[in-house]
């Protein structure tokens, strides 16, 4: 028994139609055309069972290239699926303070200066503002960009 992968497919191909593709090289006894979870349409891709491995090969030598919905098909043998480690995450856990972070308002403890600069004045410029004027000022939220 041979699992195929199948690439390059127009996101309206439905299984119907590669059951019908294949039938041609020989019998199919599963499809799998995969669907994107959160939209519902297809990605792009299918698996194709195929009990006899013959059968397998003349579909691929067969298929491999062919024009199929206004795409050249990709067609080979599928390779086991591998563990994955951890699943993926979309929250914006550990990735720190960023554009798509939870961590908007989070307030980050600041460091102090051991020694001021060496000018006249002690290291501020006359009639300038510096952050040790706001210090101990609470820290305002800022306005979403988008």
């Amino acid at each position: 028994m041979k699992n195929l992968f199948v690439g390059n497919l127009s996101f309206q191909t439905t299984e119907s139609d590669l059951t019908a593709l294949f039938k041609g090289s020989g019998e199919v006894t599963q499809v799998h055309v995969a669907v994107d979870r959160e939209t519902g349409r297809a990605r792009g891709f299918a698996f194709v069972e195929m009990p006899n491995d013959e059968e397998a090969a003349k579909a691929i030598a067969g298929l491999d290239g062919k024009e199929f919905g206004g795409r050249n098909l990709k067609v080979n043998e599928a390779r086991p699926r591998t563990e994955r480690t951890a699943p993926r995450s979309n929250s914006g856990e550990g990735r720190g303070p960023g554009k798509f972070s939870n961590k908007v308002n989070e307030v980050r403890p600041r460091t102090v200066r051991t020694a001021p600069h060496s000018s006249s004045s002690g290291g501020r410029r006359p009639g300038r503002f510096s952050n040790d004027d706001y210090r101990e000022a609470a820290r305002q939220p800022r306005e979403p960009r988008w």
